[in-house]
């Protein structure tokens, strides 16, 4: 079958290209008004809901956002497919079964609660069953707000050793940013494929059809693990540049974006369930054909991926540690102007060239955001024993920084040359709200309750300072 994958752009975004990984094809850019069809002649010209549209597709409107948003954040995506999402079933959305966890992260929301210490987690374990997915592995650790109300967040981990296979799930709620640690993910949506490796993102915006698969041959070697942030309001931004000028952090023409694919005649046939994230609970209907069926589609609210790799970090080479602001790879703006509902931020490789009598490493910080950080890999220049797979969360105002090992070997250090750090990618998800805990993550095994110890040799050496002050 011949594809083809056209592409436009609006005045103020960058143009696309066709790129190909993985034996599989994208389009790049970010805030793009992309066009992808699978058959040629299967995209409507010229309008958008023609009476009969080309190889008797239905047309399908997809909106991000309300009719009426300024057009600088309007998203919406039109969709051409076999049949449309309305049909498949008989059978109305009801409450999962007991094979599915009934509300999504395996807790109910009445049980989370406030905890305000500092507090890390060890790497999350292995599945204990051997037939589980991204969805039944699925732990969420934090929530703040309510989905109903379209304003929060929450965190969650996965681990996964299986396929979705014949499940396929969209949110109601709000938009998934996905950050896989070990093991790729092969996700199949409705707009197209998306294969997303460690040390990439990938963001599933609300209302679009996925399912997450594994390569064959990853089921049989380990499992997969990563890490999810969910956002109620709003969609992700790239972040404003101001000073630092017109390029740099992460650059638009980077963010890679699927293109229209259907499956085959033979599985599209086949029946599968759709679950509904639907304010925190799951649902579920069955269907009697894939929701893979978008033979074309045009629009600019889409699913899209990047590579961690191509960020392009700013950093001080004169003095002082600067704000992990400079950091941020995307965004989620809130109520407030300059405060952030959300911000993904990344501590990559990077070199550090301030002078001889600058802290290096972060600072002790009390914050009135929250910070919620994980490991993808290696290690975390702050920190001892934060390990790839584990989590640590300061919430507002809960003092935090370097532990007592780090904070000595960066005071010995003189710091006379230029240092590279190819240690590790950490993250953070920092957001302005006050996070409430689950069971699951204050009670699970793999909660460190030693982590405040790592600052306990923070010794008092102000003894000079003491005297001077009795005089």
């Amino acid at each position: 079958m011949v594809e083809l994958h056209r592409s436009s752009c609006r005045d103020d975004a960058t143009p696309a290209r066709i790129v190909e990984e993985d034996n599989v094809v994208y389009q790049t850019g970010f805030g793009n008004s992309f066009e992808s069809e699978i058959l040629p002649g299967a995209l409507p010209r010229g309008r958008n809901n023609p009476r009969l549209c080309p190889f008797n597709l239905y047309a399908e409107q997809l909106s991000g956002t309300a009719f009426t948003s300024p057009r600088h954040i309007n998203r919406r995506t039109w969709l051409y497919r076999i049949q449309p999402g309305v049909t498949g079933s008989h059978h109305t959305f009801s409450q999962t079964d007991r094979s599915l966890p009934k509300f999504f992260g395996g807790t109910d929301p009445k049980d989370f609660r406030f905890d305000p210490n500092p507090l890390r987690w060890k790497p999350m374990p292995s599945p204990e069953k051997s037939n589980t997915t991204f969805i039944t592995g699925m732990k969420t650790l934090m929530m703040s707000g309510d989905p109903a109300t379209k304003f929060g967040l929450s965190v969650s981990m996965y681990t996964a050793n299986t396929s979705m296979g014949d499940t396929h799930i969209y949110n109601s709620d709000g938009d998934f940013l996905i950050v896989p640690e070990t093991k790729s993910l092969v996700i199949q949506t409705e707009l197209g494929l998306m294969t997303v490796h460690p040390k990439e993102i990938c963001v599933i915006p609300r209302g679009i059809v996925f399912r997450v698969q594994l390569e064959e041959v990853q089921e049989n070697t380990g499992f997969a693990r990563g890490y999810v942030l969910e956002v109620y309001q709003g969609h992700f931004a790239l972040p404003e540049l101001g000073p630092i000028g017109s390029n740099g952090l992460a650059n638009a023409r980077d963010f890679l974006h699927p293109t229209a694919k259907v499956v085959p005649e033979e599985e599209y046939r086949n029946p599968c369930t759709i679950l509904n994230k639907f304010g925190n609970e799951l649902f579920h209907r069955h269907s009697t054909h894939s929701p893979y069926n978008v033979v074309a589609w045009h629009g600019n609210y889409a699913p899209f991926k990047y590579s961690l790799e191509r960020f392009c970090a700013a950093n001080s080479v004169t003095y002082d540690h600067l704000d992990p602001s400079i950091y941020t790879v995307l965004t989620c703006v809130g109520n407030e102007p300059g405060t952030a509902l959300a911000d993904f931020v990344i501590f990559p490789p990077r070199i550090m060239a301030t002078d001889s009598n600058t802290f290096r490493p972060p600072w002790f910080h009390r914050n009135t955001m929250s910070e919620f950080m994980g490991l993808i890999e290696g290690c975390y220049d702050a920190k001892e024993g934060f390990l790839p797979g584990g989590a640590s969360l300061h919430s507002t105002m809960t003092p935090h920084g370097p532990d007592s090992v780090t904070y000595n070997k960066a005071v010995a250090d003189k710091c006379e040359y230029p240092t590279k750090f190819n240690g590790g990618l950490a993250f953070m998800f920092e957001t302005s709200c006050l996070f409430k805990l689950s069971s699951y993550a204050l009670e699970c095994k793999h909660c460190d309750d030693e982590y405040a110890t790592c600052w306990s040799d923070l010794a008092d050496n102000f003894q000079d300072g003491w005297e001077l002050l009795k005089e």
